[in-house]
């Protein structure tokens, strides 16, 4: 029997003979190799992969579909590396239009950081073409104070999930330290990566020792340095970051969503957020619901406090060289699959990170992350054709990311006027 890992190669390769070659001719394009642009370039995508590459002029065989590339940017599909996928159990309509958005947006790969039953079942048919989809990653059912209740059955899960084909493990607070470590030994022999919160009893300095591999939303960071009094401690701030990079562990910011959950956004923006088109009249008013079911459970001042800590220590560790994953926990609170990535952007620029060192976090740590399970994340000969055409060049300016012309998904090629048909769909479904 082939292992999930083989089985999911197999059906990528299986994809890739169907797929369609297409030429972007005269095209700008941004490698992510290094930190620049190369000019009125023709790259091919054959068979779900880059073909090349260069400035020759080519005929191409009949049926080749050409995109004009001429004015524009080309560059690797973005990720969303803290991405929520609904359960099954959801109308189909609801799954679809999720994935939709996500790619709609130009983000060609997610990890999935909470599963449900039949998920994978959904990875599969997402790497076969059969939806409009990101590549899946996929963690399992997430360990928690409520799904994990002895050192025993955190072993038992991890190599249940381990069977079963889930890429990661997600980690939720209210595990003991005992129970945590048992998960963390566990899969370190079972070779199968973790990532997510820190739970409480676990802390930071603790997590990263054990082997960590994702911090998201920044979790622990905060609680370590005592982010919610005042002024984070400098020197312990440095020694949090060279312990972070010295672990080779990685960051999922996050930092949009963290200001809608502590409410120093006031509601009326977020209910006039446009992206709310997209979703649910209920699914807005359940998260109306919950604003305001918690405001001022965090005092202002103190949630200010929080936020701009948090602002400090994402510049911390970009600047000591810590590896950072885009993501934005989406679909969650205001934060819609796809557009909420847009509205990271802003934060990961306010926090001081550059336009290139934003779409690194969003293309070729994906494909470093990732490297075991594919070759994507950059623009050369051989990678995944997860592909975003963009009318401006997101170096000068990085909100140009939102100017999308076209997305190619495993070497599938969606137009703008595409993307716009089935976005039209979507908001006539949930027309107010």
């Amino acid at each position: 029997m082939l292992k999930p890992a083989t089985l999911l190669a197999s059906l990528a390769l299986a994809l890739s003979a169907s797929a369609e070659t297409v030429v972007f001719q005269n095209v700008n394009v941004i490698p992510m190799t290094s930190d620049r642009v190369l000019a009125r370039q023709t790259v091919v995508v054959k068979d779900g992969r880059i073909d090349y590459v260069g400035t020759a002029r080519m005929k191409m065989p009949e049926g080749t579909k050409s995109v004009d590339g001429r004015g524009k940017y080309l560059l690797p599909g973005l990720a969303e590396m803290h991405g929520h996928i609904p359960p099954m159990n959801a109308p189909v309509h609801v799954i679809e239009d999720v994935l939709f958005e996500y790619v709609a947006n130009g983000i060609t790969t997610v990890r999935g950081m909470l599963g449900h039953p039949g998920q994978l079942n959904l990875r599969t048919r997402a790497a076969l073409g059969e939806i409009v989809s990101p590549t899946l990653y996929l963690a399992g059912p997430s360990f928690n104070g409520n799904s994990i209740n002895s050192p025993q059955q955190a072993i038992e899960k991890v190599r249940q999930q381990k069977q079963e084909g889930w890429d990661l493990l997600k980690i939720h607070p209210g595990l003991t330290r005992d129970e945590y470590d048992a998960m963390a030994l566990t899969a370190r022999d079972e070779k199968i990566r973790f990532g997510g919160h820190v739970p409480a009893d676990v802390g930071l300095l603790h997590a990263i020792e054990m082997g960590q591999e994702t911090f998201d939303h920044v979790d622990g960071y905060v609680e370590l340095l005592d982010g919610d009094k005042g002024p984070v401690d400098e020197k312990k701030l440095a020694d949090a970051v060279a312990r972070t990079k010295a672990a080779g562990a990685w960051i999922v910011p996050t930092m949009a969503l963290w200001e809608v959950l502590l409410d120093t956004i006031d509601l009326k923006t977020l209910r006039a957020y446009p992206e709310l088109k997209y979703v649910p009249q209920s699914t807005v008013d359940q998260w109306t619901k919950l604003y305001n079911d918690r405001l001022d459970q965090v005092p202002r001042a103190t949630a200010e406090t929080i936020v701009k800590n948090r602002m400090r220590i994402l510049r911390a560790l970009n600047e000591g060289g810590v590896k950072i994953l885009m993501g934005t926990d989406a679909p969650q609170q205001f934060s819609v699959p796809g557009f909420s990535l847009h509205r990271e952007l802003e934060r990961m620029r306010d926090a001081g990170m550059t336009p290139y060192q934003i779409l690194v976090s969003g293309t070729r740590n994906v494909g470093e992350y990732f490297k075991a399970k594919d070759s994507f994340g950059t623009v050369e000969k051989g990678k995944r054709a997860d592909l975003v055409l963009v009318d401006a060049n997101p170096l000068e300016d990085i909100s140009n990311l939102s100017k999308i012309s076209g997305v190619m998904v495993r070497g599938r090629w969606m137009s703008r006027a595409e993307i716009d048909a089935g976005l039209a769909k979507i908001e006539e479904r949930y027309k107010r």
